[in-house]
């Protein structure tokens, strides 16, 4: 019963579902690990900006509206971040964990000031992301129902990996970041202004960042609910690191974590103890991380000689 629902085209149509947050925050670190810094923030952004999703998306009664204002908002905190990391030289990895911290916190406060609601936002009348059907794809037999009948968000971000893939590799400021990242000392001696390239990278990592979380409580979700980004902000630092911080490669692994969400989704609805079943995504992503740092020991041992 397992193997017929993991090979059905259901079951790839809710991978992509549950692949969607994690492939934008994973963007989001690719881009700035290739500036040379790690964006731990995205579990708290991604947070965040699930609950102000709710919040415009209300205030303006319009889905767009809702993402363009989530997307800034996403873009300040990481503008936000980069201040105190790169201005005030604030430890980027404790400056991150600050973040994260007081996300978890904020947004149950911000969530009860805003509408009385505690937990979940009932009483906030929300406009999600609406679900699109493909005109030609729907018709073909197992990819219709696999492709097909998606959240926009879903389209946009498998579109976003094509897009980073030629901003970082195909434009005068992608190549900066990667140059910015590879040789910070280098880069400003032909006049690169590193501190400039990071604010830049970090922003846009908020932004992306920004799209995965207006995705879980205006696409996954319709609402808001407290702590739903579920550690999906530390699973795609682990897929951008898998892939070797490029657009392609964090796709790559983050449709394999998406799987793995998707299973356990699936097991859910067995007689499979709730506890294990909810581990399994989180279990995938440190069995992965296992085998990607074996594999780089061994190729270190092979690059010298020990």
């Amino acid at each position: 019963m397992i193997i017929d629902a993991i090979f059905s085209p259901e079951f790839l149509n809710a991978t992509l579902r549950a692949t969607t947050p994690i492939l934008f925050a994973a963007l989001a670190s690719a881009i700035a690990s290739k500036s040379g810094v790690v964006n731990m923030a995205l579990e708290g952004i991604m947070l965040f900006t699930a609950l102000f999703g709710v919040i415009f998306s209300a205030a303006f009664q319009s889905a767009w509206l809702g993402l363009l204002a989530t997307m800034a908002a996403g873009g300040f905190i990481g503008f936000f971040l980069a201040f105190f990391v790169l201005r005030l030289k604030t430890d980027e990895i404790l400056a991150a964990i600050a973040i994260n911290l007081i996300a978890n916190g904020a947004t149950i406060l911000i969530l009860l000031a805003v509408s009385g609601d505690r937990g979940i936002s009932t009483s906030i009348h929300s406009i999600i992301i609406p679900m699109i059907t493909l005109p030609l794809i729907k018709d073909i037999p197992f990819l219709g129902k696999a492709l097909s009948n998606q959240n926009i968000l879903t389209y946009i971000s498998l579109i976003m990996v094509a897009v980073v893939h030629i901003f970082l590799y195909r434009t005068p400021l992608g190549l900066q970041i990667r140059a910015v990242g590879e040789n910070k000392d280098a880069a400003e001696s032909v006049g690169i202004s590193s501190t400039k390239i990071r604010y830049i990278s970090l922003t846009i990592s908020g932004v992306l960042a920004s799209m995965g979380g207006y995705f879980l409580s205006g696409g996954y979700m319709t609402k808001f609910t407290t702590g739903m980004s579920a550690g999906r902000g530390f699973i795609a630092l682990a897929a951008s690191a898998m892939g070797g911080n490029t657009p392609i490669g964090s796709f790559l692994v983050s449709l394999l974590f998406g799987a793995a969400q998707a299973l356990s989704n699936i097991l859910q609805l067995g007689k499979w103890s709730y506890e294990l079943v909810q581990m399994l995504p989180y279990a995938t992503t440190l069995t992965g991380l296992g085998i990607y740092s074996y594999i780089r020991m061994k190729k270190r041992q092979r690059l010298t000689g020990r």
